[in-house]
């Protein structure tokens, strides 16, 4: 039953040869809502006319690209939560040892705070020995045991 509110396409509108139809288009139109814009020049006149701006000392501002990718902090993080694993289980190695990379890579970008690169890699540093001294000392109860 079709509704007698609903109107049919225009004449405009084609139906496509086959199966292909636009994505999320009522079945079996193919032609785009809207047609082509025309790119037409917005400039018009001599390049002379250009030159008539250099007198006022504007110039456009050109963004230098922003390094919004802080690692340090990152790292800092990381080491921490590593310290605080390796304080009970040695199975926190992975994350100092990631601690350990991601603070390097920081000393090295001069954009980063050293300070804080430098409280991941000793906290890092830190954590891995913890963590290797557990799993050390669990190799040597297993020894033991076995």
């Amino acid at each position: 039953m079709t509704d007698p509110r609903i109107e049919g396409p225009t004449p405009e509108v084609e139906k496509p040869q086959g199966s292909a139809s636009l994505p999320g288009a009522a079945k079996g139109y193919g032609k785009l809502p809207t047609g082509p814009v025309s790119v037409e020049p917005v400039a018009t006149g001599p390049i002379a006319d250009v030159d008539a701006f250099a007198d006022t000392g504007w110039a456009p501002a050109v963004p230098e690209p922003a390094d919004d990718a802080k690692l340090a902090p990152w790292a800092l993080f990381a080491a921490i939560v590593a310290l605080a694993t390796s304080m009970f289980v040695g199975w926190g190695i992975p994350v100092a040892i990631v601690a350990v990379i991601a603070a390097t890579m920081s000393l090295r970008r001069p954009v980063e705070n050293r300070e804080v690169a430098i409280w991941a890699l000793v906290l890092g540093i830190v954590a891995t020995l913890f963590s290797a001294g557990w799993l050390i000392w669990a190799a040597m109860q297993f020894e033991t045991m076995g």
